[in-house]
């Protein structure tokens, strides 16, 4: 992945219209690694979206030997693909716990994203983020 939040950041300040942010955000889901048809399974849908999302969770480890979740994704929706990639990058490469106790909602709130996404796109991002922090819960539960 990559994103760096601190340049999405600074990208949405510069961006004065909603419709220049909509086009960032498809840029961003551009930038994700497709998925092979073999990952697009069930085990990495994720449920409670309206487009079609999936999350592709995997342990790695730091140069240290500490764990790290690494994510990848993708959706069959452009809007929804790049809100894809805003979450697994707020995410991808921490621990477990930093995982769990991150807000991803928060950035989004600082972006203003959560007013002008619908209610099913928000729900959406919910359904990731809560099956994010099932997969770190249970990587955690793990160690």
């Amino acid at each position: 992945m990559t994103l760096q939040i601190a340049d999405v950041i600074a990208t949405f300040d510069m961006l004065d219209a909603w419709e220049d942010r909509y086009r960032y955000l498809i840029e961003m889901g551009r930038s994700l690694a497709p998925l092979s048809d073999d990952e697009r399974n069930e085990d990495n849908r994720v449920r409670g979206c309206a487009s079609q999302v999936w999350v592709v969770t995997t342990l790695t480890q730091a140069p240290d030997g500490t764990p790290l979740l690494a994510f990848r994704g993708d959706s069959d929706a452009h809007i929804v693909k790049g809100l894809v990639a805003l979450v697994l990058s707020f995410y991808d490469k921490k621990t477990p716990q930093e995982v769990l106790s991150g807000d991803v909602m928060g950035l989004f709130k600082q972006l203003e994203l959560s007013e002008h996404l619908t209610p099913q796109r928000s729900n959406g991002v919910r359904s990731m983020v809560e099956r994010i922090r099932r997969d770190a819960a249970g990587a955690l539960a793990a160690q």
